[in-house]
Parts: structure tokens; C-alpha cells; sequence
């Protein structure tokens, strides 16, 4: 099984980060056996959805979809895109027994965790300035910042970030030697 980085961001930014870089060689984790059941398992919505594989174009969509909203944010296509895949459900409002409460009504039950990923894309635009690209050139990985001061420019400093000081630092010691 893959072992994929940066896991743990919002749902929307980790169906985003199921393709990723390492080693030179572009990894998929929904196309790898068994990615849908672990990405699902990931995001806890294993008890919600089964690793069907109904679920799977409705995903690849959707991360389509999004790769192309964060890289234009402003493209009518991709927000036409995202209104396609929300149109899939709605929130029912509702009293349950302890309290107010929703459920999601689906027209289609292989939309579920795509409508759910394309909902928190909803959400993150609340801040659409900390939904980011990690800064490292050859890093795919996306993230939401929510560091204090909403500085953040890696997807992780144990690995981009410190590729980047180094290079840095290489890049400083081969100018301060003689020609």
C-alpha cells in the first residue's frame, strides 16, 4: 500500500493531495488497489460509504474539479464543475434528540464522499487565502493554512520545508567559495 504525505488536512485538500510526487515517480492513491477503501478510512467516513468502486468517478471528478479551482480560482468552468457535484445533495435541517442537527439527502449514494469533499471545499473558501499550494517547485501537495498568522508556505517542514533551507544553504556555501 502507499504511503502518502500530508495526511490529516481538510477533507477537499486531502482528496486533492491523493496524488503526490516522491522519488521522481507520480503516485494515485484512488488508482492504486485499495486507495479508495484507505482514503475513505483516512477521513473516517469508512462507516458512512463502502470502498465501492460506484464511488470512484464521482471522487475522480470532483478532485479534478478542485485541482482546477485552487490553480484559478475564478474559473466559471470549475465552479460550474462544483455546483454539478453539489447538486448531487442537500442538508436537511432537523430536531433530533440532542438538538438541532442535519442529515445529508443524496440523489445518488456513490456521490457521497465526493458531494462531502466538494461541502468543505464550501467551507475552506471562508478563507480562501490560506487554501495553498505547498512552496516547494517540486511539491503537488496542498494544504489550509491554519497556522496563527497564516504564514505557512510548506506542506510540511520535515519535508519540503527542510529541502528548502538546504538548498539554500548549498546555494550560500558554493557562493562563498573561491573560483
Amino acid at each position: 500500500m502507499l504511503d502518502r504525505p500530508l495526511r490529516g488536512e481538510p477533507l477537499a485538500m486531502d482528496l486533492l493531495n491523493t496524488r503526490w510526487i516522491a522519488g521522481g515517480v507520480d503516485h494515485d492513491l484512488l488508482r492504486a488497489p485499495g486507495g479508495l477503501e484507505r482514503w475513505l478510512a483516512d477521513n473516517g467516513l469508512t462507516g458512512r460509504f463502502p470502498a465501492d468502486e460506484a464511488f470512484l468517478p464521482p471522487l475522480l471528478r470532483v478532485r479534478a474539479v478542485l485541482a482546477e479551482l485552487v490553480a484559478e480560482p475564478g474559473s466559471p468552468a470549475a465552479a460550474a464543475g462544483l455546483n454539478e457535484a453539489l447538486a448531487h445533495g442537500s442538508v436537511r435541517r432537523l430536531l433530533g434528540p440532542q438538538g438541532p442537527d442535519t442529515a445529508v439527502d443524496l440523489d445518488d449514494p456513490s456521490w457521497g464522499p465526493a458531494w462531502a469533499a466538494a461541502a468543505d471545499y464550501l467551507d475552506l473558501l471562508r478563507a480562501p487565502d490560506r487554501i495553498r499550494r505547498c512552496g516547494h517547485p517540486d511539491c503537488v501537495l496542498y494544504f489550509f493554512d491554519t497556522s496563527k498568522n497564516g504564514t505557512r508556505r510548506w506542506c510540511s517542514m520535515a519535508g519540503c520545508g527542510n529541502r528548502a533551507k538546504a538548498a539554500r544553504h548549498q546555494a550560500r556555501a558554493r557562493a562563498d567559495r573561491p573560483a
